[in-house]
Order: structure tokens, then C-alpha cells, then sequence
């Protein structure tokens, strides 16, 4: 976890010096980019997001009387709150990744208990332990990179995984508190959250069964989708659906950035904590940025467009090399490993279709993400987090100034009908960013990462609408 936890306040003077344009070194500008109309726009737009209401994700016409969100430790579910069929001295629930033949990690997500505590030899117990390699596992997720989870139990000198459903239904005997039914439904393959009770939450009914709150899939392109359950599960440990519904949709427009042209829709991030989730698709979408900037740089050359816009281009490649590398040690901080990026060799594109993609994913969604990174360097509880996005929203500003710059190289060279494509296009990718804010981040993403919940999302679009998308 990230040192530090202390806020430090977003002050004027400070918005000043982070996106006044050419202040010394901290962002040597080409002449060529648009960037001083940018920084005062999210001068703006950072200051209204000062003011308005931070509302966190609220529980909408869902009734969830009697629900309770589940345990977890480390933002992941924990194993407290357990009476297995026979006491162990320990209980963890642990996670292997791998990708192919190889394991890249093995450890314990939580803990209860002392490992080894009774054991003769507690040495050679925990070697043991540390060494489990059981051959299933009863929650896997499995793309390139795969997570498996299972239980693994100490009790004197025995050390067992519980690594099926029929296993941990052996361990934990009668299920008889929630914590225990939470395990049931992970177990078959549904996801908990931590902090929000519309996506994770665990009731005990009069019959002694319990109702489980959980989701599957995700959303993140064209057709994904994230399902609500309500799930029953029985003292015997059965489980049974009662419910089910989608509560978001994905669309190709998922991403805030610039995103290459033949990007294929990226996968469910195999991790259940969800700053790891988060920054593990930030990674992928950064690896995913260096191709589009360098296929920019060659598109710019081709249409004989200034060189420095191609120098500029080039130099944006270069920073999300950068940004890759400080998301993907984020993301393994909180237990995630980011998928690669797939990007489809495509041929150049006419003038025109570079002008459009420029429009949509420079103009609009870098430039909006290249302003959250901003409200998340000033609001991120986390001071390391903060760190990061502060670096990171430097150079996404320089991004967002070189696609204003395009946009103003490339209209004079576009029919009347080109430009209203052009126009068009913009409208529709903001309407598109609006839709995708108004659902709220999870309460861990606002609080430690400083998300904006849509309340100020919506204010800091607005604010753009007026000073650059207008």
C-alpha cells in the first residue's frame, strides 16, 4: 500500500503553477501548441470542481434493508467472521498469477489466525504453506494473465489447500454467517464489492439462508456489460439466483484517452482489489496510447503537416512509455497485473479520418482525461497516488494542447462538409463521455485515487463545454 494519507490542499496558487503554460522547466511547450487555452480551461473547471458536492455512489430505487457490505481486508474479501466444521489455527484466502507456464506471483490476499502457530516445526510449516501449488482453483480468472484463488488452512503440522467448491463446503461445514455465504458466492465465480452496497452486500433471512448481493463481467467496449445478482445461499451451502440485472453497459468509447486505431477490447483485469483493477486498465491504456502516438507521428508526416507537431507526437509516445511503467507498479502494489495491449496492424488514413479520430479522442476524451488527472492530483487521499498523477497530468495536458493544435492545422484543409462531420463527431464523443460519468466509481476510487463522482465530473465538462468543446 502507498505510504501517506494526509490531503494536501488544492490552493490557487498551486492550480498556477501546475497549468500556467511555460513556467520554467515543468513544461517546456513547443511554440506550436495550443496549450495555454487548454490550461486555462481546466483552471476553470478544476476551480468549479472545488465547489461542488462530492456525492459518493448513493443506493438509487434498490431496496437493500438488512444488507450489509462484506468483510474484506486490503479491499479484497477477508476470511474473518468464519466457524469452519473443525478449528485450524489459520485461514487465508490466497491468489496465484500467471501468465502462460510461468507463475508471477503467489500470496495471501487475507489472513485470520496464525499460520503454523501449533505447529512441531512451524519453519518447515510455513515453507510448506508459502510452497502450496494446488492443481485447481475455485475462483479463476483466465485471459492472458490468469488469477486463481483458494483457501489454505494450517491446523498442528497439516497444511491444506481447499482448492474446489467441494473443498471449502467440506471446510466450512454449515454456512452460518454471512461472511461465510460472501466466500459461497466468490466461490462461484461472482465479484463483491468492498465499498458499495449496490455491487456487494450480504443479508441474513428468518430461514437461516442468506442473500448475497454480486456482480459479473465488466464494462469496457462494445457489448460488455456488468450483472447485478441477487443470489440465495442455503445453510448447506447451495446457491441459488433469484435475480439478475444490468446495471452498465460498455461501449468502445470506455476509455478516457487517446486510444489507436485496431485497439481490440480489453479484458477483465484479473484482480479483486479495485485500485488494482484501476490502474491495471490505466496501464493497458497507456501501453496502448505509444502506439497511437506513433502511428500519429507517421499520419502528421504523410499529410506534411509542421514537423514539430510530428517532434510533438513523438515526444507524447516517449511520456506514455512513462505513464506504463509508474500504472503498472501501481497496480502491482494493489495486487494486479495489466493485460498487453492487442493493436491490429492498419494502414495509414486519409487526412480526413485522422482529423476525425483526433477530434474524438484528442479533443474530447484525452483532453477530459488529461483534466481528471489533475482533480485526481489534487484529491487523491493517497499521497503516492497524488504524486504520480501530478507527473502524469503535466504531460496529458501537453497531449491535450498537440491535439488542439491538429485540430487547428487540419481545419483549413477540410471541405465545409468535412468540418461539420467534424463538429458532429466532437458532439456525439462528449454526449458519449457524459453517459459513461454518470456512474460512480467505486467509494475506494474517489476516496484514495480522487476520481470526480459524476456530480463533479458533469460540473468539470461543463465548464469545457463553454471554454474549448463549444
Amino acid at each position: 500500500m502507498l505510504a501517506g494519507r494526509g490531503v494536501t490542499p488544492l490552493r490557487e496558487e498551486r492550480l498556477g503553477t501546475v497549468i500556467a503554460p511555460g513556467q520554467g522547466s515543468l513544461f517546456p511547450l513547443e511554440p506550436v501548441m495550443d496549450s495555454s487555452s487548454v490550461y486555462r480551461a481546466f483552471l476553470n473547471a478544476l476551480r468549479l470542481s472545488l465547489v461542488s458536492p462530492l456525492v459518493l455512489a448513493g443506493c438509487g430505487d434498490e431496496d437493500l434493508t438488512g444488507y450489509t457490505l462484506p468483510a474484506c481486508e486490503d479491499d479484497g474479501l477477508a476470511v474473518s467472521g468464519l466457524s469452519p466444521a473443525a478449528p485450524v489455527d489459520a485461514v487465508q484466502l490466497r491468489t496465484r498469477v500467471s501468465t502462460g507456464n510461468e507463475v508471477v506471483n503467489t500470496r495471501a490476499t487475507a489472513t485470520e489466525g496464525t499460520p503454523c502457530a501449533t505447529a512441531s516445526y512451524p519453519s518447515a510449516c510455513q515453507s510448506t504453506l508459502e510452497g502450496l501449488a494446488p492443481a485447481s482453483s475455485f475462483h479463476r480468472i483466465c485471459y492472458d494473465i490468469c488469477s486463481e484463488y483458494y483457501l489454505a488452512t494450517t491446523r498442528g503440522d497439516d497444511v491444506t489447500a481447499h482448492a474446489t467448491l467441494e473443498s471449502l463446503r467440506g471446510f466450512l461445514g454449515t454456512v452460518d454467517t454471512p461472511q461465510e455465504a460472501a466466500l459461497i458466492a466468490f466461490a462461484e465465480g461472482y465479484n463483491l464489492s468492498c465499498g458499495n452496497l449496490k455491487r456487494g452486500g450480504v443479508r441474513t433471512n428468518a430461514d437461516g439462508s442468506f442473500s448475497v448481493i454480486g456482480t459479473q463481467g465488466f464494462a469496457c467496449g462494445e457489448g460488455t456489460k456488468v450483472t447485478r445478482f441477487i443470489l440465495e445461499v442455503s445453510p448447506s451451502g447451495e446457491l441459488k439466483e433469484v435475480s439478475r440485472k444490468v446495471i452498465e453497459k460498455g461501449n468502445d468509447n470506455c476509455a478516457i484517452g487517446r486510444r489507436p486505431a485496431g485497439l481490440r477490447t480489453a479484458e477483465e483485469v484479473a484482480c479483486t482489489d479495485a485500485l488494482g483493477r484501476h490502474f491495471a486498465a490505466a496501464a493497458h491504456l497507456e501501453a496502448a496510447s505509444i502506439h497511437a502516438f506513433l502511428r500519429l507521428r507517421e499520419e502528421l508526416a504523410l499529410h506534411g503537416a509542421d514537423a514539430r507537431l510530428q517532434e510533438a507526437a513523438l515526444r507524447s509516445a516517449c511520456d506514455e512509455v512513462r505513464h506504463t511503467e509508474v500504472s503498472k507498479r501501481l497496480a502491482g502494489l494493489f495486487g494486479a497485473v495489466p493485460p498487453r495491449p492487442g493493436v491490429e496492424a492498419l494502414p495509414l488514413r486519409s487526412l480526413f479520418e485522422v482529423a476525425l479520430d483526433n477530434a474524438v479522442e484528442g479533443c474530447v476524451r484525452e483532453t477530459f482525461g488529461a483534466l481528471v488527472a489533475h482533480h485526481q492530483a489534487a484529491h487523491a487521499r493517497d499521497e503516492g497516488i497524488r504524486q504520480v498523477m501530478a507527473q502524469i497530468a503535466e504531460d496529458e495536458t501537453r497531449h491535450a494542447g498537440l491535439s488542439w493544435a491538429i485540430d487547428r492545422w487540419v481545419q483549413p484543409k477540410l471541405s465545409a462538409p468535412e468540418r461539420e462531420r467534424l463538429r458532429e463527431a466532437r458532439a456525439r464523443a462528449v454526449a458519449a463521455l457524459r453517459e459513461e460519468m454518470a456512474t460512480a466509481p467505486e467509494a475506494v476510487l474517489i476516496e484514495e485515487a480522487g476520481l470526480p463522482p459524476p456530480a463533479v465530473a458533469f460540473a468539470m465538462m461543463d465548464s469545457l463545454a463553454q471554454d474549448l468543446w463549444g
